[in-house]
């Protein structure tokens, strides 16, 4: 059996055993995030044995080394917005977000959570540990689920930059997206464009899908929990669908990607 079959079994196997009801669903809703911050440095290690051979002034151009430290970035984001936050309140971000929902719908007092604990957990890791796994399998071949991790970086950084902007206040994930997000994807897309100008329409075609990624997230969580229109159930099958979807688009290769 082909290694990149192999990858991808184990892949479906992680996931499925995230996902589905095996005795360990009600813990991970509420300590996922712990185990995100325990896996960094296993990743660390995984990043720096890919080339041990190499320098690091060449491994950071492996494309799948990049993965692995944008998954990394994500998780020390995550660490900011669900464990401690900068006050050290403990899933700061639930509360946070909560209360900003509840207001913007003028339902303050309601006791409904439209955020529930259950979608958070499904959020972060499908679209952004499921893309980043599936962006660093796929790379050098495929680079678009790459340039999709990217993107969901740079739109959710901006996302808490506009709303610590607007409100002029510190929100749950708003420390990390201004000196983490913002620089690493900088540094990526100046990178890329080094390498092809090819890699333009990507980049735009990563931040519509991560654009069309919030607003899928946000709208279906409003649909699923608060109108009432279809099950949560439904809501997780679509995140999980647009998580998957960069595999399918742009997976013509090109001169770089083939040589790479």
């Amino acid at each position: 059996m082909k290694e990149s079959k192999l990858i991808l079994i184990g892949i479906i196997l992680l996931f499925a055993m995230l996902w589905l009801p095996l005795g360990q669903y009600e813990f991970l809703i509420d300590h996922w995030m712990k185990i995100g911050t325990y896996a960094v440095p296993f990743l660390l290690i995984g990043a720096f044995s890919l080339k041990r051979n190499e320098d690091l002034k060449n491994l950071i151009k492996d494309y799948r080394f990049i993965g692995i430290i944008m998954l990394i970035a994500y998780i020390i984001h995550q660490y900011e917005e669900h464990w401690i936050d900068l006050f050290g309140n403990y899933y700061a971000f639930y509360v946070f977000n909560n209360e900003f929902i509840l207001g913007n719908l003028g339902e303050a007092g309601s006791t409904i959570k439209p955020l529930t604990k259950e979608a958070i957990f499904v959020i972060n890791t499908s679209l952004v540990w499921l893309v980043g796994v599936l962006a660093i399998w796929r790379s050098p071949k495929h680079v678009f689920p790459l340039i999709a991790m990217a993107s969901i970086i740079i739109v959710n950084g901006l996302v808490h930059i506009l709303a610590g902007v607007v409100k002029f206040e510190y929100n749950p994930g708003l420390f990390s997206s201004l000196v983490i997000f913002v620089p690493l994807y900088i540094w990526f897309v100046r990178y890329l464009m080094k390498q092809s100008k090819h890699y333009k329409k990507q980049i735009i075609g990563g931040i519509l899908w991560s654009f069309l990624a919030h607003v899928i997230m946000v709208a279906g969580l409003l649909m699923a929990n608060w109108f009432n229109i279809y099950p949560e159930f439904v809501y997780f099958l679509k995140l999980i669908i647009w998580s998957i979807l960069p595999l399918v688009l742009f997976r013509r290769k090109t001169i770089e990607d083939v040589d790479y």
